[in-house]
């Protein structure tokens, strides 16, 4: 199957929420969500988004190109992908960025037991084969620059300071002289576009209350090689 492929500018966002301060959740933990989400550069006042978050797929092309759609796209619970590779590789950066967030709640478990929201303690049961078929979809279709995989060489680089690397990925922007973290809410001010964004930019992971998801995230063990990019 082909198809034009329309890189965008569609706003997405890969991002998580806070517990609910419950005697069932600690009051500090990370969670994945689906609707109450918070963006890595949100501030604490910032109100929750609406629904699923994502806004309308208007874009602003960026670029053009003839790209394959992949159907072999193994998974360990039984996700289908194809609505992934196809929402990549037609620049709906946006809807991607969703069906990921929800992904993630299937293949960590979480959906099954009654949750819309994944605890960072819980990336340790995310299939390896299903963090792959994704990464190999987000690493395609931008050319290389988004993915878990290229953020852990940036988490690298910046040598876990996580100021430097959001810095480094372009999480950060400049008001005068203070560099502080982007905003999503209102005019998002991340770069949904694959030629603009730096290295590392997508997908958005939250850390409104500590980096301990980010870290998890790229500190999965299927990020120890590159077998990941192995096709099926």
């Amino acid at each position: 199957m082909r198809f034009s492929l329309n890189f965008s500018a569609s706003a997405a966002l890969f991002l998580v929420a806070a517990a609910a301060t419950t005697g069932a959740f600690a009051p500090s933990a990370a969670l994945l969500t689906r609707r109450q989400t918070t963006s890595c550069a949100m501030s604490t006042e910032a109100a929750p988004m609406a629904d699923s978050g994502v806004p309308p797929a208007s874009s602003q092309a960026s670029d053009v190109a003839e790209e394959e759609i992949p159907t072999n796209l193994p998974s360990d619970v039984g996700m289908d992908y194809v609505p992934l590779a196809t929402m990549l590789a037609t620049g709906q950066l946006a809807e991607a960025d969703q069906f990921t967030r929800d992904a993630l709640i299937v293949i960590a478990g979480s959906k099954e037991k009654g949750r819309d929201f994944v605890y960072f303690t819980e990336v340790k049961n995310m299939p390896a084969t299903d963090l792959a078929t994704m990464e190999r979809l987000w690493n395609k279709f931008s050319k290389g620059k988004f993915g878990y995989s290229v953020q852990k060489k940036k988490w690298k680089q910046s040598k876990g300071d996580f100021e430097a690397f959001c810095s480094k990925i372009g999480w950060t922007t400049k008001d005068g002289d203070v560099e502080r973290k982007k905003r999503w809410f209102g005019a998002s001010e991340f770069i949904y576009d694959v030629k603009k964004a730096p290295e590392g930019h997508l997908p958005l992971t939250s850390a409104l209350r500590g980096t301990s998801l980010l870290k998890q995230m790229l500190n999965h063990p299927v990020w120890d090689n590159d077998d990941w990019k192995k096709e099926p």
